[in-house]
């Protein structure tokens, strides 16, 4: 659905994004994760044809971006990081403009619009002026100009960016039901926890230069080298009893205490778990709980960047 081959944009002196290239099949959900400044925004106008490429190019669906922009703007939606809004203009005006700026005809956008803004949950605000909505209404309104034209491949820039926490959680719904509707999302974020729970694929990019990309799950797993465990003894008092007993059992790569609370990292053996608390409960070591622990974006992030911005 979208090839990115050796893209480079170039500002005078400035390289905002350096030799990107990246695939992303039908119904992927790619969470584009870097610090502001990273390049994520002048990949996704170019995407989106708005900007000219200095070296490379970008394929939507097969289409050259470049060489053929009205075919490709009229099979995705780009929802812009800020985007303006109408004086005295209603909802479903505002919709209708931007489906007739898409060529939909006039006698199917009356359903078009209903369906949108029920999939939005924007069927009360039908008349309402555009002005008068919150800042989520209108990020939901923006998402719903964006899906009048039905465009297989949906690039959201910053999406969530300025909504409170209710607002963040309903527009991540949305997004799992766009995704549900066999939609290829390109969503940007510097906020990781809303792309974790619906992104099965995540790419990281810091000054222009794309770190890491692949499948979320696989990406994880190599980085954390391991799984972890997180156990509770009952008491302080075990610790010591309980670390020599972990250091001699095989697989295991790290072992630290917090008093009673022992983090452990081992190998991905299956079994390896139940032999872990055996072990210790052979010890005659007090376990009050034994968890898995795993890496998120979060950490991910942290151990792949180095906070540098353009």
């Amino acid at each position: 659905m979208l090839t990115i081959e050796h893209l480079r944009k170039e500002y005078k002196s400035l390289v905002a994004v350096n030799d990107l290239s990246f695939t992303l099949e039908p119904g992927d959900i790619f969470g584009f994760i870097g610090p502001n400044g990273a390049g994520k925004t002048t990949t996704i106008r170019t995407i989106a044809t708005l900007l000219t490429p200095t070296a490379g190019t970008c394929f939507v669906d097969g289409i050259d971006v470049v060489r053929f922009p009205e075919e490709v703007r009229s099979i995705i939606g780009y929802m812009p990081d800020s985007f303006g809004v109408y004086d005295d203009v209603k909802v479903w005006e505002y919709l209708d403009f931007f489906a007739a700026a898409y060529k939909v005809p006039r006698e199917g956008r009356p359903q078009i619009i209903n369906d949108v803004l029920e999939l939005t949950d924007l069927t009360v605000k039908r008349d309402s002026y555009v002005e008068e909505l919150s800042r989520g209404m209108k990020q939901r309104l923006c998402l719903a100009k964006t899906l009048v034209h039905d465009p297989k491949l949906l690039l959201l820039d910053e999406p969530a960016s300025g909504l409170d926490p209710r607002a963040r959680v309903e527009l991540k719904e949305l997004l799992k039901e766009l995704r549900n509707m066999g939609k290829t999302i390109l969503v940007s974020s510097h906020i990781l926890p809303e792309l974790a729970d619906f992104c099965n694929k995540i790419g990281i990019i810091e000054k222009g230069n794309l770190l890491l990309f692949g499948d979320v799950q696989e990406i994880l797993g190599k980085i954390n080298g391991g799984r972890g465990l997180e156990v509770r003894l009952a008491s302080a008092d075990d610790a010591p009893k309980a670390l020599d007993v972990l250091r001699g059992i095989p697989g295991i790569s790290e072992v630290n205490d917090d008093g009673a609370l022992l983090h452990v990292t081992f190998d991905h053996a299956v079994t390896a778990q139940a032999a872990i608390l055996k072990a210790l409960v052979n010890a005659d070591c007090n376990v009050e709980s034994c968890a898995e622990t795993k890496l998120d974006l979060e950490d991910l992030f942290m151990n792949v960047t180095e906070g540098a911005v353009q």
